[in-house]
């Protein structure tokens, strides 16, 4: 027998999420050997959210609920409901009824095949042209500076052990990011088929500043590839500048009358400042981040709590 942990970012979702936490039940009662809770982490909508969590956590004593004092984004929400476990396997799904409870266990199945961590993958995504543009962005990313497999699709639907969370719990820094911490704990890490549905209402929360943020976090909180990078591109520049003052040597020598280059002269300026605008904005970046961790930023701030019938107000 196994405790399930559901854990479930919300966000103005006061219209989708019972219907969820609906689906998981009936889910679970098919499945009687194993026991289950289920964390809902309110990212402080601007609706009444957290009014129809606080009802399911009245009406069910396995709910737990947390509000969040401002909006924190959803990998803040995870490490939340994370914190809140107590369950041997700790599925994470999203509030809007996209990723279907009903098919869970084709991720724990899997994941008692001696995995770790376990994604859905999806055949066919309903999600917006944005949302896919964005996934497909955080793809080449993770592969590029994180070493994910590329055959290796990450979801926001996945179950992992419980060992997983307890490694990912370590990190306390203000810029989580769930994949990036799950590839670094565990390489026992795959995918699983399952189906993609429309939203029950209304439309993805993710806004192009969300999605920029997430890129940051995923870009720069696990990887020092992107200096390293830019370090390429300085050489690589500096070597083309001198094969093109060699060039412009041997040029005037051999066709004295030829033109002084002034537009090739400005395009080299330009080009040459560009790239050492953008390194210096990525370090700035690096640094900023650091000193944001050393003023000890908080990664969350919990509002209310509602717990096993008891309420706790921050």
């Amino acid at each position: 027998m196994s405790l399930i942990s559901f854990v479930i970012p919300c966000y103005r979702s006061e219209h989708t999420i019972e219907s969820v936490v609906d689906e998981i039940g009936r889910t679970m009662r098919e499945h009687p050997e194993d026991s289950f809770e289920v964390i809902l982490v309110d990212d402080c909508s601007p609706d009444s959210t957290f009014g129809v969590i606080r009802r399911l956590c009245a009406e069910n004593s396995n709910i737990t609920g947390l509000s969040f004092a401002k909006n924190f984004g959803q990998h803040a929400a995870l490490m939340a409901g994370f914190a809140h476990v107590h369950g041997d396997i700790i599925v994470c799904l999203d509030d809007d009824g996209q990723t279907p409870a009903d098919q869970v266990y084709r991720l724990i199945d899997k994941l008692n095949e001696g995995y770790d961590a376990v994604y859905a993958a999806y055949p066919e995504k309903k999600h917006t042209l944005f949302r896919n543009l964005g996934s497909d962005i955080n793809k080449v990313m993770t592969e590029v500076l994180l070493d994910k497999p590329k055959d290796l699709y990450q979801s926001s639907y996945f179950a992992t052990r419980r060992f997983v969370i307890d490694e990912m719990l370590h990190y306390q820094n203000p810029y989580p990011y769930a994949m990036g911490l799950v590839l670094r704990t565990t390489g026992r890490v795959t995918n699983v088929p399952v189906d993609h549905r429309d939203r029950l209402e209304g439309s993805t929360g993710y806004t192009l500043k969300k999605l920029v943020n997430l890129l940051a976090n995923g870009f720069t909180a696990f990887s020092v590839k992107p200096l390293r990078i830019a370090t390429i591109m300085g050489l690589v520049i500096s070597c083309l500048g001198l094969l093109y003052i060699i060039f412009a040597v041997i040029n005037k020598f051999v066709n004295p009358r030829a033109p002084l280059g002034w537009t090739t002269l400005i395009v080299v300026i330009l080009l040459i400042g560009g790239m050492i605008l953008c390194v210096l904005g990525l370090i700035g970046e690096y640094i900023g981040r650091i000193y944001i961790c050393l003023n000890r930023s908080p990664q969350y701030v919990v509002r209310e709590l509602i717990e096993r019938d008891t309420t706790v107000t921050g």
